[in-house]
């Protein structure tokens, strides 16, 4: 196996070595520390603000610290370029971009570094996430674009992804999905008492709190429902927008029942998701949701969205309802409550699939291809 030097760019930070949220931080955590298990030195850039201690390494991941300006529309941009000038100083034998965003900037080592080989992971068509406005979506509709004809290979965590850079540019691209790590014992609860949250007896709903994915819908959905059992709310406002993440609270009200937990990580994140009677993700735009499939690990229900992303993932082990219908997914929920065996038996199907699919594993060993061959594309 020939060993390789790899930067990774476009991430915020690293979960492990700050609470920051964002399904392509745990993929690239992930994925570097099983090429670091596989021999590879990789290096993660990373932003001040993420990294406050100024940590060197974890996990034997190499960590580089650059500032950036931190605002809305350009904090990712300013430490994509920053990192796109260091790399050039490096010796990398990969560089790889996550996001389109990111990606428009991919020419840089493209141009100034022909020795190392560019590739871009699309995970989302961030263009259509609703904290966006007019000229932000234009450039990320500009660096879809990029994210297929800039480097050398691009990588896409959905197969609808995979089709849309067909039919929109005529590339050839790899389909490699997110993974996830199959637990391999039960998980204790102790972590649950502080939420007030009893194992078996909640909905769980884990992402940012954003817009585009939709908490507002859940909470009205769940409300609908006549139950006992909790809604734990488990995410953060961006830096950026507190307001739907208030909007949220108002929404509600002074429901007890209604538990907002904040970023979680470690512990207390796993178990949350271990326990929960089912993960709902009401996302309205999607790359290939990591907390779906961590639900699934641990063979959890889901009930999701129909958005093609969310219904490739599933393959009949979860539920899915139509997109912004509060009332089908009140309806879902209650149906998970009546027909705990078949709820049952749909996680059990789910984390079968994850075994054989959506192993970080597995993942590795695909990308890993996709670096040592793009000599012959």
């Amino acid at each position: 196996m020939i060993k390789m030097r790899i930067a990774m760019i476009g991430v915020d930070g690293l979960p492990s070595l700050y609470p920051v949220v964002g399904g392509v931080e745990t993929h690239v955590e992930n994925l570097s520390r099983h090429l670091v298990a596989r021999g590879h030195e990789v290096t993660v850039y990373v932003r001040k603000h993420a990294n406050p201690r100024n940590r060197k390494s974890i996990f034997g991941i190499r960590i580089v610290t650059l500032p950036s300006w931190y605002r809305k529309n350009l904090d990712t941009i300013t430490h994509t370029l920053l990192s796109s000038l260091h790399v050039l100083t490096e010796p990398f034998d990969v560089v790889h971009y996550h996001g389109v965003g990111p990606s428009t900037l991919a020419w840089i080592p493209r141009v100034f570094k022909r020795s190392a080989r560019v590739i871009v992971t699309f995970h989302s068509r961030d263009q259509f996430h609703e904290k966006w406005g007019v000229l932000a979506r234009l450039y990320l509709a500009f660096g879809e674009w990029t994210a297929v004809r800039l480097p050398h290979a691009t990588i896409c965590v959905s197969h609808s992804i995979q089709l849309l850079c067909r039919m929109m540019f005529g590339v050839r691209t790899y389909h490699i999905p997110n993974g996830v790590e199959v637990p391999r014992h039960l998980t204790a609860s102790n972590e649950l008492k502080k939420f007030k949250l009893a194992s078996g007896k909640y909905f769980l709903c884990l992402a940012r709190l954003v817009a585009h994915k939709a908490q507002d819908i859940v909470i009205k959905a769940f409300k609908q429902l006549d139950t006992d059992h909790k809604l734990a709310i488990v995410g953060s406002a961006s830096f950026d927008d507190v307001s739907y993440a208030e909007e949220l609270k108002r929404l509600a009200g002074r429901d007890p029942r209604i538990v907002f937990t904040g970023q979680q990580n470690g512990q207390a994140l796993h178990q949350l998701i271990a326990h929960c009677s089912a993960l709902v993700h009401a996302s309205r735009s999607e790359g290939l949701s990591v907390s779906v499939l961590e639900a699934m690990s641990y063979g959890r229900l889901v009930i999701l969205s129909d958005i093609p992303e969310n219904l490739e993932l599933v393959d009949h082990s979860g539920i899915s309802f139509a997109l912004g219908d509060e009332h089908a997914l009140a309806q879902a929920m209650k149906w998970s409550l009546d027909e705990p065996l078949a709820a049952h038996e749909r996680g059990v199907r789910a984390q079968e699939i994850i075994r054989r699919l959506y192993s970080w594993e597995a993942v590795t060993r695909h990308v890993e291809r996709v670096y040592q061959n793009i000599e012959r594309l």
